[in-house]
This record gives C-alpha cells, structure tokens and sequence, in this order.
C-alpha cells in the first residue's frame, strides 16, 4: 500500500482542482526560472556594487549545493509526509532567502544568503513536477510535462531581459525581491486547492547522509575554485579538503547502503535508464551553468555590451529550451525516448562549438546563436529524461526518483560553477604573471570589479582596461572548452541510454 496517496475518491476528490494546482505550480516555476535567469544577468552588476569577483562563481555554486543536497531530502520528505507541506514550507525558505539576498551588503553576505534561498529552493521545482507525475496519467503526463517546459521557458525568456531592465534602471535588489508576491500566489493556490490523504506511519529522515553529503562536496567545490588561485595546488589546504572530500564520500557510500530511509537510495541506480539518464544529466547541468554563469560576463565585460543585450544571449536558449521541450514531447511518443535524448545531446554538442570558436569580433548575434541551439539540446534531453525516468518506478519511489534527476543536475550545476569558476580565476591570475601583461602588479582580480562596474570603468586607464579584456577573454576561453567538453560527455550519455523504452512511452 502507498505511504501517500494524492486523494482519488470520496469528498476529498472533489476538492483537489487539478487546473488550480497546475496554475499554482506554474507560478512557482516561473518564480524559479525568473531567478535563476535574472541573477546570471545582473552578477557583473552585483560584483560592480559589492565587489569580491573572486567569489562571483560562489553564489551560483553555493544556491545550487544547497538545492542539490536538499532536492533528495524533499523527495523523501513528500514521500513520507506528503506533497503540499514540503512545498509549501519550501517556498516561505526561499522568499526568506530572497528578502535577504536584495538586503546584501558584501558578496559574502550574499553568498550566505543565496545558501538560505537554495534550502528552500530544493523543494520548488522536484516536488512542483512530482504533483504533476501524481495528478496526471502518462499520456496526459507527456503533454502536460511539454506544456509546464514551455511556461517555464517562458518565464526563462523574461528573465534575461527583466534583469537586464533591473540593474539599468533601478537596483539589481529588486530581481530578488520581486520573487515575494509570486511565491505568495503560488502557496495560496496550493492551499487551496490541493488536497491529499496522508497514511499514517513512522518517518525516519537521512540527516547524517545528508551532512556527509553537503560537508564531501563543499570540500571539493572549495579545491576547484580555490586550488591554483589562493592555495597552490600541493599546498596543504588543498591536500585536507581532497581528504575530507574522499572520506566524506566513503562514508556517505556507505552509510547509504544501510541507511534505513537513505537520502539517495542506491538501489534506484540498479535501473540502467536512471542511471544513464541522471549521469547525462549531471554534465547537461554543468553545462548550462557554464553559459548562465559565466556569458554574460564575457558580453558585457569583453564585448562591452550592456547588460540588455547581455541578456538577450541567455533569452534565446530559453526560447530554445521550452519549443524543444514541447516538440520533445510529441517526439517521445512517435519515435521513442531514446532517439530524442540523443537528437538534444547532438544538438547541445553542435552549440558548444560557437562559444568554443566564439571572439569578440563574432558579436553577440554568434553567441546567441550558440544558446538557442543549447537549449533546444537541453529541452529535448529534459524532457525525455524526466517523464520516462517518472514511468520507470512505481508510486511509492515517484518522489525520490524525480528528486535523483533534480538531483544529478543541481549537483552538475554546484560541480559545473566551481569548476568552471575556478578555470576562470586560475587562467586569468596565469595571465597577471605573464609578459601579456605589461602593467604588472597594477593589474589585479578586482580590477574586474572596476572593469563590470560603469562609473569604476569610466576612470580605468585605457591601457589597463584592454589588458584586462585580453586576460579575461583568455580565461574565459578556457571556460569554453570546459563547456564544450561537458556537451561532448552529454552527447555520448545520450547514446547509451536503453533503447527499450519507446514501446513503454506509447
């Protein structure tokens, strides 16, 4: 007998509006893909305000290790103690977050702040999708999945430009703060309208998984943004934090495997499609970070371009992604899900290529011709994951099986940012100490703070504003490879994944 059912029978029945709750969860899905868009946009604002470049790869990594150590506990969670209140309570975390980060004064308040928003953010988008796998059978599942993308992506479209209108206009505060009435409407449509029955029986939460979890992938996220830039790579901070990350990964291997209620439960790996489609889906994670992270940086840093246009570049893979996810849809019952994950994996591998051949003198136009073809890769990938993932296990596993995908990407973002980051920031501090750079020590990682800051770039001498262009079109470069061959692993993922499956999504 299932631990939770979402009500099918009786008064209760009658009182869950299916329309309602989809509209309320649309709603916190737009609130989530607004953030995660606005904030890429306006982070070379942010760092102009508040300073600190060197930890620029920190707020992205730090939300989304907070997502991705919570997502599994919310799976659990909602599988225990049901859908609606671990959403809801989700939600209230991240408007707390929200309010916090716009009140940031330092870029290491704001870190810690987007660590609050990311606890709550853990159960937004797992838990939104999993009430859509238990209100909707799986032919309306599939359609409703390409829709809910499709809104989703539409929200992604304005989120790039809002920011871009944001920080230009008024205060890049305010793409936090603007979450509040969103989140409100989403928990009062909840309330309301969905209802579920809650069998009664013991709980028991992974918390010790959970902390060994957070405290191995912390040490590593640290030894990739750190190791090369503060602390030499054979230095002894780094060879403790490999340590712990090597101990701490041991120990959570283990504990899972006899962990009564585990935080991730191994045995859901035993299945060949989850496992492939969830290790795709930690490089495809990875990837989208590297772009969302790090692009508008090199537009409105390198190019010079405002961050508008800035936005621009990222609007159009969120144009890409939802049409893709929609058509992906259709294309899962027709062909088989197998493939269409393999036609995204060929088409975020055929993007990858325009920011690896990508220059200043290509403009914006290449870069976002780049995006759009990403995103169409990472629509169809998404999608095809998603729902056939949601197919392959019982009701009973549904919660902790859709967190495990939620799981693997938000965890390909958190590795993604800080590995990337730290390209960034050792490739151009290379650069500070090599004869490209004819100003010396006059030249520092904050004299990028003055770079993406409008009034500090008006005072910066011309000479060392083109010498720091030139560094930080090297180290991004280096970014880019790193992008190219997280699409490279994401494209083969595709292609070996099951090919069983088109029969079970007919």
């Amino acid at each position: 007998m299932s631990q939770l059912t979402i009500a099918q029978s009786g008064q209760t029945e009658k009182k869950t509006q299916r329309p309602f709750v989809l509209a309320a969860i649309i709603v916190s899905m737009f609130m989530a893909a607004i953030e995660m868009t606005i904030i890429s946009t306006a982070m070379p604002s942010v760092v102009g305000d508040l300073g600190g470049f060197s930890l620029y790869s920190w707020v992205f990594s730090a939300f989304s290790l907070m997502q991705a150590v919570t997502t599994p506990i919310y799976g659990k969670l909602s599988d225990l103690f049901g859908r609606k209140p671990v959403f809801i309570t989700g939600i209230i975390i991240f408007l707390l977050g929200s309010i916090l980060c716009g009140l940031a004064k330092s870029m290491v308040a704001l870190v810690i702040f987007r660590l609050i928003q990311g606890l709550g953010a853990g159960a937004v988008q797992p838990i939104g999708i999993t009430i859509v796998g238990d209100l909707y059978t799986l032919q309306e599942r599939a359609k409703i999945q390409g829709f809910f993308s499709s809104v989703f992506g539409i929200s992604s479209v304005l989120g790039p430009l809002v920011g871009g209108l944001i920080v230009q206009y008024t205060h890049w505060s305010w793409i936090f703060w603007m979450n509040i009435p969103l989140g409100i409407l989403s928990i009062i449509g909840v309330i309301l309208f969905l209802h579920e029955g809650i069998e009664k029986q013991k709980r028991s939460i992974d918390y010790a998984g959970s902390g060994l979890f957070f405290v191995s992938i912390t040490s590593l996220m640290i030894v990739l943004i750190q190791g090369g830039v503060k602390w030499s790579w054979t230095s002894l901070q780094i060879g403790s934090l490999l340590l712990v990350f090597a101990l701490g990964a041991i120990l959570f291997f283990l504990w899972e495997r006899k962990a009564s209620e585990p935080m991730m439960p191994l045995d859901i790996w035993k299945n060949r499609f989850i496992a492939t489609a969830n290790a795709a889906t930690f490089t495809s994670g990875a990837l989208v970070i590297g772009l969302t992270s790090f692009l508008p940086t090199y537009i409105q840093g390198v190019m010079g371009h405002s961050a508008i246009v800035a936005g621009f570049t990222l609007t159009v893979m969120t144009v890409g992604w939802p049409l893709a996810a929609l058509a992906g849809s259709q294309l899962i019952m027709k062909i088989g899900v197998r493939p269409t994950a393999v036609m995204g994996g060929i088409a975020a591998f055929t993007g990858s290529l325009f920011f690896l051949t990508l220059d200043p003198a290509k403009g914006a136009i290449w870069a976002g011709t780049g995006s759009f073809i990403i995103g169409i890769g990472m629509g169809l990938t998404s999608i095809t994951f998603m729902t056939s993932i949601q197919n392959s296990v019982d009701w009973q596993k549904r919660g902790v099986a859709t967190a495990s995908n939620m799981f693997m990407r938000l965890l390909g973002s958190s590795v993604g940012a800080a590995l990337l980051g730290g390209i960034l920031n050792m490739r151009f501090n290379g650069f500070l100490s090599s004869e490209n750079n004819s100003l010396g020590g006059a030249v520092s990682m904050n004299s990028i703070d003055q770079l993406l800051n409008s009034s500090g770039l008006q005072q910066m001498p011309e000479k060392e504003m083109q010498i720091v262009q030139s560094g930080l079109t090297i180290a991004l470069h280096s970014v880019y490879w790193g992008v190219f061959v997280l699409a490279a692993l994401t494209m083969i993922g595709t292609l070996f994944l099951p090919k069983a499956e088109k029969q079970d999504m007919r």
